[in-house]
Order: structure tokens, then C-alpha cells, then sequence
């Protein structure tokens, strides 16, 4: 009959519907799963904080010219820096950092998510080491120093130093190599090698000694060298630098006239011990082209590295007659000068008196 027709025609639509609407409702389902767990995916290998810098807010990530991935994932993994090795490694691999790392010492900041921290060391944007370059004694002492900052270690610059042929490239000797350090701050990147490192001081040498520094020297009949082997001894003889162009005055004056320096601070320095007081005869007797108690003339190289100021004091020396100086007994830091070697055994006795009541 007609309408029972119908009934079930109803009936088969409301069935066909309802299946619709759960299949709807299955599908929204597993997208709002997928989706999800690609939420919880990308968030955790891209978003979430990975770099654990144990307590710091910076810190830094070296990374050798010879390192390959695995050294950068190995380093980061010892140190205990990654909270999540695999997730790192993932992120490296979709930024295609494997195959482009770059050498170099890099800041991060503790919390950085895997997504920045490969992104900067695949920039190869380094944060550059500020070194103050002062206060050395010996080329050994300055290669230490330096191949405790950069990748350029000690020893290649030792040898490098002391390779005759390329110190006289520089116009220099092993000896002098010292003088080609010019005392300043300079800014390198980390993995400077050690040429690199060499051309920056180049620079900095050929920017000090001008046309009218070298016309000083010149004057003085000495090389840039030997100007400051000669101020390396001025600035160890006093710290009042008002001092230094009377004192440099005296070495020249004895050095024109062919008399021995006999300069107490490189007989320190050839006994290796700066810490004497008081010079007595059997430092003198050293057998050290240094001590310039034995040898007639200038040592073969500097015994400090002096500042700049001090080299322009020795450009600059103060034209006078002294030969002689020694401390001045009243602790002032300052010397009593002398033309005549009588005048000056007056000074030196008071002096030596001095010393003789403090137990020096």
C-alpha cells in the first residue's frame, strides 16, 4: 500500500543520515588527533625551550675548524646542554645544518628552542673576544695568552715566532718578535687562525709606526726595534711616566757614547726573576746577552712589552747631559739623576742606606 511505501522510505533516510553525521563526527575527530599530535610534534622538536645552560642565563658554544655535526651534537651532549638529543638532531637535519657547519664561538641564552639555536650556528654569526694585549714579558708568555682565547693554539704561534724567515719578513728577528705587539684591545673571532691573527697585529703595528715615527727613529739612528727594546727597559725602570723622557735621555746618552746600560731591569730579566729588590754582584756576573751589566750596547730583544706611550717617551727622549740615575731614597717612585759618576755614588749611597734600614 502507498503509504506504507512511504514509512519505510523515511525510515531509510533517517538511517542513511544519522550514518553520515557519525562518520562527520569520526573524521573530525581523527583530524582534531592528527592534528594535535602534530601540534605536540612540531612544538617539541621546534618551540620548546631545548638548551639547558645549568643555572646561566649565556653562555658559549665553541666550535672547531675541524668539528664535523656529530663534534657539535657529541659537545652539546657532554656538557649536558641538550634536554633533548634527537630533537635537536631532527631540527639540524630539516634546516640542512649537517653539511654547513661553521667554526666559531657562539652566545646563546639558556631556554633557546631547537629552531633558533640551529638557525645561529648555521648563520655563523660569532660573538667576538675583546683581548687586551699588555703587560707581557716574553713571546712564549704572550702565545700562552693567546691560545688560551682563540682556536690558534700556543705552540703554532711559538713556531711561528720563532721562524726566522718569516720574522724577517716583518723586518724582524725571532728576538724582536715581541716588539711587533703593539699594547691594546683588540676584537677577534674566536676561530682566528694563527696567519689571521698575525695580519690583525700587522696592522695595528703599521697604523703606530707612521711616517713620523719612523723619522723619529730615524733621527736617533735606531730601528722601530731597537726603539723599543729601549723603552721595554725605560718602562721598567719607572712607573711615573713624566720620568720617562729623562730616563730614556740617560740610556740613550750612554748608548751614543758606547758605555755599557747597565740597566738593572735586564738583569732581571736575564736571570729570569722579576721579583729581585735589590741587584747584588753575582746577579751581574750572568753570562746572558741580556745583562747589560757585561755587554756594550742594546740587548737583542725587548724584556717587556712596553706601552705605546712609553715607545713616543723614547721618540721623544729629553735632551740633556745625565749619565747616570738611581731611586731617591724618600719612597716617592722617583729618581735622582746625575751628570757626573762623583754626584752620582752621593746619590746611590743615600739610596743604598735607605735599603740597608728597611732589611732590603
Amino acid at each position: 500500500m502507498p503509504p506504507k511505501r512511504r514509512t519505510s522510505s523515511k525510515k531509510q533516510g533517517k538511517k542513511s543520515s544519522g550514518s553520515f553525521k557519525k562518520i562527520l563526527i569520526a573524521l573530525a575527530i581523527l583530524l582534531l588527533v592528527s592534528l594535535g599530535s602534530s601540534f605536540f610534534f612540531y612544538y617539541g622538536k621546534i618551540f620548546k625551550p631545548n638548551l639547558n645552560l645549568n643555572g646561566q642565563k649565556t653562555g658559549f658554544i665553541y666550535i672547531k675548524t675541524t668539528d664535523k655535526f656529530e663534534d657539535v651534537v657529541n659537545q652539546l651532549s657532554e656538557k649536558k646542554m641538550l634536554q633533548n638529543r634527537e630533537s635537536f638532531v631532527w631540527m639540524a637535519e630539516f634546516l640542512k645544518y649537517k653539511d654547513h657547519v661553521l667554526p666559531g664561538r657562539y652566545k646563546v641564552k639558556d631556554g633557546m628552542n631547537n629552531k633558533n639555536l640551529v638557525a645561529l650556528l648555521k648563520s655563523g654569526k660569532q660573538d667576538p673576544i675583546r683581548i687586551t694585549i699588555q703587560s707581557i714579558r716574553t713571546k712564549e708568555q704572550l702565545a700562552g695568552k693567546i691560545g688560551k682565547l682563540l682556536e690558534a693554539d700556543s705552540i703554532s704561534l711559538i713556531q711561528y715566532f720563532n721562524d726566522e724567515s718569516k720574522m724577517e719578513q716583518l723586518g724582524l728577528t725571532p728576538e724582536t718578535a715581541l716588539t711587533y705587539f703593539m699594547p691594546d684591545t683588540y676584537e677577534f673571532y674566536w676561530n682566528t687562525p694563527t696567519p689571521k691573527f698575525i695580519e690583525r697585529m700587522g696592522k695595528a703595528y703599521d697604523k703606530f709606526w707612521n711616517d713620523d715615527r719612523r723619522k723619529l727613529a730615524a733621527d736617533m739612528n735606531l730601528s722601530p726595534a731597537q726603539v723599543s727594546i729601549l723603552a721595554s727597559i725605560v718602562i721598567q725602570e719607572s712607573n711615573k711616566s713624566d720620568e720617562w723622557p729623562v730616563i730614556a735621555g740617560v740610556y740613550y746618552n750612554r748608548f751614543n757614547q758606547g758605555m755599557k746600560l747597565q740597566a738593572d731591569p735586564t738583569v732581571k730579566y736575564a736571570v729570569n726573576d722579576p721579583t729581585i729588590r735589590r741587584i747584588r754582584s753575582n746577579h751581574l756576573q750572568v753570562a746572558s746577552p741580556y745583562n747589560t751589566y757585561k755587554y756594550v750596547g742594546l740587548p737583542p730583544g725587548p724584556i717587556y712589552m712596553a706601552s705605546q706611550k712609553c715607545i713616543d717617551a723614547v721618540l721623544r727622549y729629553q735632551h740633556h747631559n745625565y749619565i747616570y740615575f738611581c731611586a731617591k731614597p724618600d719612597g716617592s717612585g722617583y729618581h735622582a739623576f746625575a751628570v757626573t759618576y762623583e754626584q752620582h755614588l752621593q746619590n746611590a749611597r743615600k739610596y743604598q742606606k735607605n735599603l740597608n734600614k728597611r732589611g732590603i
